[in-house]
């Protein structure tokens, strides 16, 4: 029986992958009396003087939405939302396995973005963030900035930034096994929808400046007709020397390229023609732009996908569930900047120099120190960024994450 034959079996012999379970005893009279009338008025008073009591008297406080119209669902394309609860809920599962956050899925059976920003909008008492996932391309990024504006709860679309901060501190550990430096790395991405333009807005504001965009026009550069807003941002911080061209011209003598683009787009003519000690990270998912075989083979130095039959897996589970615990730890307002690239210097701190090699450049999608060194580097940025509403020593946070992870593996 192939993988997904044993994926449709376990769907179906559990119902799905997630459920609903009581944290606290309900076999009494005096149980009932306490969980629900008439002792649950007490704390329902208590919120009503003071909605922040919300995080701490109710599951809000360690709950988010994991929210999607199923109109971008991996590499499947615009499914619907029914078809996209599979996913939704098995980001529910990684949620709580490698960060022990409660998360929702909720399907909406809408496109229009008002609707979805308005429907999202009025969760917010119930939720302590958002994680949006699988939006189509650009009305994500109009989604997720009007959300950000009238919510006072982090949104975070992880197709955006999970895969920036895992593709950038992938490459972070490979520039330092090759020894070459962020700052002056000729870095090229193939790939300018929601991942790839967030992937160089990260990549430009963690100090890169020898960036290139690439999609299926050719470099983006300023000035340059047919953009949507966010690319047209980018390009001017990009591409300096406005160079155009397609992949093969633009790739010539780069150390790095990115890929989260089309299955086959790098070849091993593009890859014999960078720097020597050439970085490749072929991200498309679920067949990627070059398989790490044939890109070692062409002559990169470190080679890394998506996929977990690889080494260097580049994963969003090494992300999202740190920064939301981080995040919610804290009672953060927002997910910022300072706090992305937190968690992106965490991860790829992990693995010291002297165990850095070519098949391990970034920590395991399993590694138990990721999602506790990645809590607790979001919440400190939090803290020092101003966004949070309470203060927790980051490393209490490490600390109280490893336990719960403990708990839930």
């Amino acid at each position: 029986m192939d993988i997904g034959e044993l994926a449709v079996k376990l769907h179906r012999e559990n119902q799905g992958k997630l459920a609903v379970t009581s944290k606290v005893p309900l076999s009494s009279r005096h149980d009932l009396s306490l969980a629900y009338t008439p002792g649950v008025a007490e704390p329902c008073k208590r919120i009503k003087d003071n909605k922040e009591l919300s995080f701490e008297l109710t599951c809000r406080g360690n709950m988010i939405a994991v929210v999607s119209d199923g109109t971008r669902v991996l590499g499947l394309g615009d499914i619907g939302p029914e078809a996209a609860m599979p996913v939704m809920e098995g980001k529910g599962v990684l949620f709580k396995v490698f960060g022990d956050v409660d998360a929702i899925p909720i399907c909406l059976d809408t496109k229009d973005p008002d609707k979805i920003i308005e429907t999202v909008k009025l969760l917010q008492p119930t939720f302590a963030g958002i994680n949006l996932e699988d939006f189509a391309s650009p009305k994500c990024y109009d989604i997720e900035d009007s959300l950000k504006e009238q919510m006072d709860i982090p949104v975070f679309h992880d197709d955006q930034h999970g895969t920036a901060i895992a593709a950038v501190s992938a490459l972070m550990g490979a520039l330092r096994f090759v020894k070459k430096e962020l700052e002056t790395a000729k870095i090229v991405v193939n790939g300018a929808g929601a991942a790839g333009t967030a992937i160089g807005r990260l990549l430009v504001n963690a100090g890169a400046k020898n960036v290139f965009m690439v999609d299926v026009h050719g470099a983006l550069y300023k000035g340059m007709a047919g953009l949507n807003r966010i690319q047209t941002e980018l390009a001017k911080v990009t591409n300096l020397t406005k160079l155009e061209g397609k992949l093969e011209e633009v790739a010539k003598y780069a150390d790095a390229l990115i890929g989260v683009s089309a299955p086959g787009a790098f070849t091993k003519e593009i890859i014999g023609n960078m720097n020597a000690d050439a970085i490749v990270l072929a991200m498309a998912n679920p067949i990627p732009e070059i398989s790490y075989e044939d890109a070692k083979a062409a002559g990169a130095k470190v080679a890394g996908t998506g996929r977990s039959d690889a080494p260097n897996q580049v994963n969003n589970v090494t992300v999202f569930p740190g920064v939301f615990r981080g995040a919610i730890d804290v009672r953060a307002r927002q997910i910022n900047e300072e706090m992305k690239i937190a968690a992106m210097h965490a991860i790829a701190g992990l693995i010291p120099d002297e165990e850095l090699r070519e098949d391990y450049v970034v920590p395991d999608a399993f590694d138990p120190r990721v999602a506790p060194a990645v809590a607790a580097a979001v919440a400190k940025a939090a803290m020092e960024t101003g966004v949070a509403r309470i203060k927790v020593d980051p490393e209490e946070i490490r600390r109280k994450t490893e336990e719960r992870i403990k708990r839930n593996r």
